[in-house]
């Protein structure tokens, strides 16, 4: 069985998107995303440096946008190929997308307004994120407990992402878990914490114009990693997750006991593949990053899609 997933928020890197707009259509089609989202995605995704793009407001709609155009390449239209999709945090709109829940206009439309508001919570007061890489699940969760940050992302197996206001993290790099290693994420605010609330808010009212289909595949909520078969409840969930936990953790169990052989990531890749390496033993993995990998992701395409139950 083919997971496709679309990365979140921090996986972005200056240039990324180059050789993807050598293509007209490719560079066309972002034109169009670009429209909606009032962006320039395709400066910000080949000139804009680190900096530049670690501002939410341009992070969010580049990496959905991203998601989007890098998959289209590879499926078009098709998703009968996919067994299950799912995004992390912001890359569950493109998930929502190529599962047919909402349109690309609209995930589109959705991510410009949830990183603009994501980006002025973040302005209220100086917060971020910190993975905190191996160590003792328990002791990992106490110490982000006892700096007063929260879990914000259970990515599984060695990583979990602790989110809070700039002091909270110092306290907890001042005393952090045995035998884990802490490493500061490119991000502009604590994600995923009550922090957002504000963010919800506006977000919700947006979501109130959006039109909704059923998913034609399996789609995995980053709430609990469950398949939604609705998508006023998939985008009500997307909604709500913006202040909640993402259980990426979760997600994969899910994609674990549905019998996933192969798991692609959409561009920029690495990260979930990476993730999905100490968590999927014996899942092919393919992070999908540039135009000539594309005829190699459609052979891996069609292996596990071959593998898939009839039922699906």
């Amino acid at each position: 069985m083919l997971a496709i997933v679309a990365p979140g928020q921090g996986a972005q890197t200056p240039g990324f998107l180059a050789p993807w707009l050598e293509d007209g259509d490719l560079a066309a089609r972002l034109a169009s995303l670009s429209e909606v989202s009032e962006l320039d995605l395709a400066q910000f995704g080949t000139k804009a440096d680190a900096e530049t793009i670690r501002d939410t407001a341009i992070a969010q709609p580049l990496l959905v946008a991203s998601a989007l155009l890098t998959a289209r390449a590879l499926l078009g239209t098709d998703v009968t190929s996919i067994g299950v999709t799912a995004g992390h945090s912001v890359g569950e709109l493109a998930a929502m997308a190529i599962a047919g829940a909402i349109s690309d206009e609209d995930a589109m439309l959705l991510v410009r307004e949830r990183g603009r508001a994501m980006a002025e919570a973040s302005a209220a007061r100086p917060t971020s994120m910190t993975a905190v890489v191996s160590g003792d699940r328990d002791e990992v969760l106490a110490a982000i407990e006892a700096a007063g940050c929260t879990p914000a992302n259970n990515n599984g197996t060695g990583q979990i992402v602790a989110a809070g206001t700039v002091e909270q993290l110092e306290l907890l790099a001042q005393n952090p878990p045995r035998r884990a290693r802490l490493v500061p994420l490119s991000v502009a605010g604590a994600f995923h914490t009550v922090h957002m609330e504000p963010a919800v808010a506006h977000l919700r009212s947006v979501a109130e114009s959006v039109q909704t289909s059923d998913p034609r595949i399996a789609l995995l909520t980053n709430s609990d990693g469950t398949v939604v078969t609705s998508g006023a409840d998939a985008l009500a969930r997307m909604v709500n997750q913006v202040a909640n936990p993402v259980r990426w953790d979760l997600c994969m169990a899910t994609m674990d006991a549905m019998g996933v052989t192969g798991l692609l990531e959409l561009a920029p890749a690495g990260t979930l593949t990476k993730i999905a390496q100490r968590n999927l033993k014996g899942v092919a993995l393919f992070h999908l990053n540039s135009p000539d990998q594309l005829d190699d992701a459609r052979e891996f395409v069609s292996i596990h899609a071959a593998s898939q139950p009839e039922s699906e």
